[in-house]
């Protein structure tokens, strides 16, 4: 739908294209009074070049009005192109045809010369289909670069925003659990639950430093993981393991932050940990750019399997958005492993 500008300009602009052609023919008609024989030929050319272009002006500007109504260049490039080049060069010939034919009754007497109105076709399809092309070709270019420009926008701002949809999905889960945790503690032990209280909230810092970052250095994520361990110690004391294999240039290569940590509360929250079965967790970056996480496996009876993927799969959908490499599950009777892609960091 056009606005109301756009319909106010097509008025001015057709009105002022009609009154340009009657100035033309007020002139012309008082000028051709004074006009030898001599001139005679030159004058009635250039009145056919006035009268031609203010029409052919005319009908291109009406078909784009109609075009822009019916066929936007934003929806409809290709199909917009081919009608504006083909019918927009039909219009021009026939402005042309027009005026040779009104100059040729205005001021001869001999009928429309049939070679004539040929070569004048010939030629002036010659000039104005070049002409068009490159115009509406450079339309055509500009509107499917606008496109794709606004496409990856709005890709960009859909991920941004399904990416930060997970991402406020993580964090009120782990802030709920170490808060239980802690009202746990204080009925316990005062000094350890302060204690605890003051590690969470360096823990909970480095989470929302993170909050606006898309992937994090695995090195960031290894402190944090240090920071995480201490609450888990204080919880589980004997219960829990850790052993960390980590290359320096593994530790320069980034993931999606809190994968780690995520990983490390699933293998807990999945499996029996007790002084008599504790929890083995083994971190290891290999030279393939891949981290493995891995645990002994000591499952829980009552966990719904639904539950148990859930934080694999948000893992998952996590990392879909920066590669096209799969994070790997393998379990065996014995051992649980996520091995987790390595994210080259570009700083171009």
């Amino acid at each position: 739908m056009q606005k109301p500008n756009s319909n106010k300009s097509f008025l001015v602009t057709t009105v002022s294209s009609l009154s340009v052609l009657l100035l033309f023919k007020l002139f012309f008609s008082v000028l051709n009074k004074n006009i030898t024989e001599a001139n005679e030929i030159s004058f009635l050319f250039i009145q056919w070049i006035c009268y031609a272009l203010t029409l052919v002006f005319l009908s291109v500007y009406l078909l784009n009005y109609l075009l822009n109504i019916w066929l936007s260049w934003k929806k409809y490039a290709v199909i917009r192109f081919i009608l504006q080049l083909f019918v927009g060069t039909i219009l021009s010939l026939g402005s042309i045809n027009i005026a040779y034919n009104f100059i040729k009754s205005q001021f001869t007497q001999a009928p429309a010369d049939i070679n004539q109105v040929i070569l004048l076709n010939i030629y002036g399809g010659a000039i104005i289909l070049p002409i068009f092309a490159s115009f509406f070709g450079y339309k055509f270019l500009r509107a499917w670069k606008k496109s794709e420009i606004e496409s990856e926008r709005l890709a960009k701002e859909n991920t941004r925003s399904q990416l930060l949809s997970l991402r406020n999905h993580l964090d009120p889960h782990f802030l709920f659990n170490n808060l239980n945790i802690l009202s746990s503690l204080m009925d316990k032990d005062i000094e350890l639950s302060k204690s605890y209280l003051n590690k969470f909230a360096e823990v909970y810092r480095v989470i929302l430093k993170t909050e606006y970052s898309d992937l994090t250095t695995l090195e960031e994520e290894l402190s944090l993981i240090d920071s995480y361990i201490y609450l888990l110690k204080i919880r589980f004391k004997d219960a829990i393991y850790f052993d960390f294999e980590i290359s320096s240039s593994a530790k320069e290569m980034a993931l999606p932050p809190l994968s780690i940590q995520m990983l490390v509360e699933n293998a807990i929250k999945h499996n029996i940990a007790t002084k008599e079965k504790p929890i083995y967790i083994k971190i290891k970056s290999l030279e393939d750019n891949t981290l493995i996480v891995e645990n002994n496996l000591q499952k829980k009876k009552y966990l719904p399997q639904e539950r148990k993927a859930t934080g694999i799969i948000n893992i998952q959908r996590r990392y879909e958005f920066f590669t096209n490499k799969k994070i790997t599950v393998l379990e065996n009777e014995d051992v649980f492993s996520i091995t987790l892609p390595l994210i080259e960091i570009d700083y171009n």
